[in-house]
């Protein structure tokens, strides 16, 4: 069973590993999304770089890509729990799934290993893992890229509010232990996938998101 729960894992990586952002750039431009713009990988910069369609394409597929790899992981484990395997609780699978998704959706292997920031891929992973928070956080995504037009600050204010109503939104006491740390882990790829963005928000210099122009 234990090589059953390893494959699962492996196999929401490689879920993870399909690069829409790269896909829907090339299908609608001929060009790699990872040439142009800020270089990233993920729905922000393939809607700069291809266009309304191309980037909202990309963001939805990103979102189902976190849904079909923790919901994997949730019914895997669930069946192995039916099995008699005591310590596996679906939720851990669902966290474990959606962890090794983000990785293979920021380091894919099919793609050089040059991904996205592993932001739309949390919303679909915390559709599943918890629900309520992802709410929130995409209420103050909303607001701070309505106030501000900065994508890549509305995107780390609604990590730390998601990271956070998670712990409090958890399933049980018992279960707390692993969803806290499935949850630092994601928010904290997130931060560190940011680092440029966050080093140009304290110089001033971010983007802020622009419509015009776009088809």
């Amino acid at each position: 069973m234990i090589m059953t729960a390893v494959v699962t894992v492996i196999a929401a990586y490689l879920i993870g590993s399909v690069n829409f952002a790269v896909i829907f750039t090339r299908l609608f431009t001929d060009r790699d999304v990872r040439d142009f713009g800020s270089g990233n990988a993920g729905a922000t910069n393939t809607l700069r770089v291809a266009g309304i369609v191309p980037g909202l394409l990309t963001f939805l597929c990103d979102v189902l890509k976190g849904l079909l790899a923790c919901t994997l992981g949730h019914y895997i484990f669930e069946y192995m729990l039916k099995q008699g395997i005591n310590w596996a609780m679906p939720i851990y699978g669902a966290y474990l799934c959606g962890l090794a998704c983000m990785v293979g959706h920021v380091f894919p292997i099919f793609f050089q290993f040059k991904g996205g920031k592993g932001v739309a891929i949390s919303v679909g992973i915390y559709l599943i893992c918890s629900t309520p928070a992802i709410i929130i956080g995409l209420l103050f995504f909303a607001v701070m890229v309505l106030l501000t037009r900065i994508v890549s600050a509305s995107s780390l204010l609604a990590t730390v509010v998601v990271v956070v109503f998670s712990f409090v939104f958890r399933d049980s006491v018992a279960e707390a232990t692993p969803q806290i740390l499935m949850s630092l882990a994601m928010g904290t790829i997130i931060f560190l996938r940011h680092a440029s963005n966050i080093q140009r928000l304290l110089n001033g210099e971010e983007k802020k998101l622009n419509f015009k122009g776009m088809s």
